[in-house]
């Protein structure tokens, strides 16, 4: 095959790209299960519980593989795990889920991208760091952008009220996950990234299934067979096959380049809602889109 040629770096590339793909297609996923025609819509919890139920098998194993010559963990060690993955991929998903019910899929994306600026402004507020003129030009050009994307979303559909909801929901989502970053390094080089993510993944799907036995019905899960399709489809290609090939596209070219090369997302989310979901598609969108992929490629650079 032409891609055992490739170099070490060609690879890295490659699998960026494609985890780029599999973290856009998401909200694609979420709106496309809100639409399915039934008398009640499915619950932002019943959907996260559904596509965290479908990716449990694959962190089970992963985690197992993993942790099977590794030294057992500290108390401090769960403790610090059980946080990060409340934060991580519970806390996130499920303030990201209740927020796309109320704005477009584009626009839900660019504030998810914020998390590169959050989590310097988290490094300079809690951990004593100083905040340089590139991060503050990078800050301006951020918010600027996801500033005409709102206002393109409160243009076309008229309901103000809605779409400040529906930020607030998952403006909250990124700053969970950029907290998730920004504690996450010690614990990744202490346990390696796999056993990591893995162990988290297992606390945050834990955490999303007591939620939705404390607040839905069992019933809740009988749903329409595509709605467990996106779940499906959801929990395999935009949640365990992106984390991993992210993961090994650091590995070959380093975190900064991975997430340079992942401001592909965003763009690809609006075209595909665009495409898919029939969302309108305007100048201030695309021009607050690449405002916003420029100050998330300025705090990326060395």
């Amino acid at each position: 095959m032409l891609w055992k040629h490739w170099s070490s770096e060609s690879v890295g590339v490659a699998l960026a790209i494609l985890a780029a793909f599999g973290f856009s297609f998401k909200a694609i996923f979420v709106k496309l299960a809100y639409a399915v025609p039934q008398a009640v819509p499915v619950e932002a919890v019943t959907l996260l519980s559904l596509r965290m139920l479908f990716a449990l098998p694959f962190f089970i194993v992963i985690g197992l593989h993993a942790s099977r010559a590794a030294p057992p963990l500290s108390r401090s060690d769960w403790l610090t795990l059980s946080a990060l993955g409340l934060l991580g991929y519970y806390g996130a998903s499920i303030l990201d889920f209740i927020g796309l019910g109320y704005i477009s899929a584009g626009l839900e994306r660019l504030i998810l991208f914020t998390y590169p600026t959050l989590t310097v402004l988290i490094g300079v507020l809690f951990m004593g760091k100083a905040l340089q003129r590139r991060e503050i030009a990078a800050l301006l050009l951020s918010y600027a952008g996801i500033g005409l994307v709102f206002a393109h979303d409160v243009e076309f559909s008229g309901e103000t009220g809605a779409v400040l909801l529906g930020c607030a929901f998952v403006f909250a989502s990124s700053l969970s996950y950029a907290f998730y970053l920004a504690g996450s390094g010690p614990m990744i080089q202490r346990l390696g990234s796999a056993r990591f993510t893995a162990l988290a993944m297992l606390v945050s799907t834990f955490a999303t299934q007591l939620h939705f036995l404390l607040t839905q019905p069992l019933s809740a899960l009988r749903q329409p067979p595509s709605v467990y399709a996106y779940g499906a489809a959801m929990a395999l290609l935009s949640t365990v096959l992106p984390v991993f090939l992210q993961s090994a596209a650091i590995r070959r070219i380093g975190a900064a380049r991975s997430v340079m090369i992942g401001t592909l997302g965003p763009m690809l989310t609006i075209a595909f809602a665009w495409w898919l979901l029939d969302e309108p598609l305007s100048p201030s969108q695309l021009a607050g889109a690449a405002l916003v992929l420029a100050g998330v490629w300025l705090i990326s650079r060395r």
